[in-house]
């Protein structure tokens, strides 16, 4: 079970939970959001994808309307796994 990395006063809305229980599975080790940005288009549901692989897990960007914020994911697990699990949360 890992944990969830609270270092920011602001985050996107929703997205807390969400990595809450992501960090209840066995292969992560921790979860730490970071920079918050505004973009150009609009997402209407929050929703994180995988952008880059790091050592020792993965950088993954979330989105909700004109708010992207990056997390940081340490982990065991292969791209196919997280990114089953980040649909699976984020489509509740």
């Amino acid at each position: 079970m890992g944990r969830v990395v609270i270092t920011h006063s602001t985050y996107i809305k929703g997205l807390i939970p969400i990595l809450k229980k992501l960090a209840r599975n066995e292969k992560i080790k921790t979860i730490t959001p970071a920079i918050i940005t505004k973009v150009r288009g609009r997402s209407s549901k929050l929703i994180i994808r995988i952008s880059v692989i790091t050592i020792g897990g993965f950088k993954a960007i979330a989105r909700k309307g004109q708010s992207a914020q990056e997390i940081f994911i340490t982990t065991d697990m292969n791209v196919d796994e997280l990114r089953y699990l980040l649909n699976k949360y984020c489509s509740k």
